[in-house]
């Protein structure tokens, strides 16, 4: 059956191909998706198109649907899970021909929390829209995201919590970088079931991201905005 599969795909057209591989991430489908790369890249596609055209605009449709309530998380994994074979095979190539890189986030749920779903779930989205993900699990005191913001030379710093005791912790980890004098130089982004807009905005983080497909689209645009100010700057 493989082979059937394999020989359909290749005899696809470009746009065919990108369009079938939409399907597939839609689908949860990883074989036919590492398949769709390798054939793409056979076409002498460069690893940046392939990534952009064929997978991240693939998971902004499970995104959306995921927002509106179509697809549920277990389907979400599914498609994540099968960007991520295909990201595998994409991502030493996009390393050797110097793509632009979406940006690097540091992820991790605050000290005294065990919830990770909806981390995990904000981790692969952000991922298959090309940003590099460092996942810092559960239960973070301070000193551990600030470590992994200054290793890993990060953008962004995401922070999750599902416990009302829990989320004034967020607070204590953006009042330490400012004491630092390092809140400038990192975007925040906070998330959880119990917050809220203005709890985001009272406790000093760039943005409440309400859910995953919200967290990319916050997080592309403040890199964006981020960039063009350096490039003013």
């Amino acid at each position: 059956m493989a082979e059937e599969d394999d020989l359909i795909l290749s005899e696809l057209s470009d746009d065919e191909l990108v369009l079938q591989m939409h399907d597939d991430l839609y689908d949860g489908m990883k074989e036919e998706i590492e398949e769709g790369v390798t054939i793409l890249l056979d076409r002498k596609w460069e690893p940046y198109r392939v990534l952009t055209e064929a997978l991240v605009a693939g998971m902004t449709i499970v995104g959306a649907d995921f927002r509106d309530g179509i697809l549920f998380v277990p389907e979400v994994l599914l498609a994540a899970n099968a960007m991520k074979g295909g990201m595998a095979i994409l991502k030493p190539l996009l390393a050797e021909s110097g793509a632009p890189r979406m940006g690097k986030m540091v992820i991790g749920t605050v000290k005294g929390d065990i919830h990770d779903i909806g981390k995990n779930l904000v981790s692969m989205m952000m991922e298959g829209a090309g940003f590099e993900i460092v996942d810092l699990g559960i239960n973070n005191p301070v000193e551990d995201y600030l470590d992994a913001l200054t290793r890993e030379d990060a953008d962004i710093l995401g922070m999750s919590a599902l416990l009302t005791t829990t989320m004034p912790y967020m607070k204590v980890v953006i009042d330490t970088m400012i004491e630092k004098g390092i809140r400038d130089d990192y975007i925040v982004l906070v998330g959880g079931a119990p917050l809220n807009e203005e709890f985001g905005k009272a406790i000093g983080a760039n943005a409440y991201c309400r859910d995953a497909a919200v967290a990319v689209e916050t997080a592309k645009d403040l890199m964006l905005r981020k960039h063009n100010q350096m490039a003013a700057g």
